[in-house]
């Protein structure tokens, strides 16, 4: 079975994004800063480089597939890589075809899709952090990829909000654009809390 990782940038204080999130703006006012360990060094480029041989399927919420298209395009982030991106959306839309984006309805029978299209590879969970809470509140996620920028953006959307979960560190590697944090989830059985 296809192991799910979530794969996100945050700031040190939790955010994954900045305050006032709009389409202009997917991650906010001075969000963007989340991302500028992607311009780091090699160990930095070596992260991005290990998280793409890694996914053979990307997950993503609606609003994240609405904010992104724009840079996106049809082939989706991986570029020319095609790489699949399940969009978990209620709206039933129906993908435009040749595009890399399947629609699917439900955290769930999102991923179940997702590890259809892996074929036995990873599902990276992109975001945003509402699909990221609902599919750790719904114990279906295996790994933590962090990269915490060395920000604190003080407003936003939080990454984890009421939820709890046991974590195994497996990696952490400190750059001068981030630390980049692997964990494993599940360990121990802690209760999930969740607010609707």
């Amino acid at each position: 079975m296809s192991k799910v990782i979530v794969d996100i940038s945050m700031s040190l204080d939790g955010f994954a994004t900045a305050a006032n999130v709009r389409a202009e703006e997917p991650l906010g006012d001075g969000g963007e800063r989340l991302h500028a360990w992607l311009d780091g060094d090699d160990r930095d480029r070596d992260q991005l480089r290990r998280a793409q041989q890694a996914v053979g399927v990307i997950v993503c919420g609606r609003r994240t597939y609405d904010h992104s298209l724009p840079w996106w395009g049809e082939t989706g982030p991986s570029g020319e890589a095609r790489v699949p991106v399940v969009v978990v959306t209620g709206r039933g839309d129906a993908p435009a075809p040749g595009s890399a984006y399947t629609f699917v309805d439900g955290i769930e029978p999102a991923l179940e899709r997702a590890r259809e299209l892996a074929g036995g590879s990873g599902v990276s969970i992109l975001g945003g952090p509402d699909v990221i809470r609902q599919c750790l509140a719904a114990r279906l996620v295996d790994e933590l990829w962090l990269h915490v920028a060395p920000v604190l953006l003080g407003d936003g959307i939080r990454l984890f909000e009421r939820i709890g979960a046991e974590l195994e560190p497996l990696e952490a590697i400190q750059t001068a654009a981030a630390t980049h944090v692997r964990y494993r989830i599940g360990v121990a059985d802690v209760p999930v809390v969740t607010v609707s």
